[in-house]
């Protein structure tokens, strides 16, 4: 029986997102390794990762806990989007997508934590 992570849209979602995320950050200036690239993967890695964490919690609020760290860090990936564009790393097009795909983790996300 898989975990129950799996199931859940905003989980799915977010998965997705860490994996384009990493990608795109291959792309940025080797000057930016350890910097806005390390930084953009760790937050959003953090999003599926809490989700996880939070379902893997007997207790609800501790499960609120965990969605709501994620929904921070998804928060931050957003502003590291912002950031790479008027740094130019990303162009306005790749920026309105990524956009868009955090947006698509967020509605579900905020779905979950209004249910716990």
């Amino acid at each position: 029986m898989p975990p129950r992570h799996v199931h859940l849209i905003a989980w799915q979602r977010a998965d997705d997102l860490f994996i384009d995320v990493h990608k795109l950050t291959k792309r940025f200036p080797p000057e930016e390794r350890f910097e806005l690239s390390s930084q953009i993967r760790r937050a959003a890695y953090s999003v599926p990762a809490n989700i996880v964490e939070g379902f893997a919690r007997r207790s609800t609020k501790e499960r609120a806990h965990f969605l709501n760290i994620a929904e921070a860090s998804l928060a931050e990936v957003g502003y590291c989007f912002h950031v790479s564009k008027r740094l130019g790393y990303i162009k306005a097009n790749e920026y309105a997508a990524l956009d868009e795909q955090a947006r698509r983790v967020h509605a579900p996300l905020v779905g979950l934590i209004r249910t716990v």
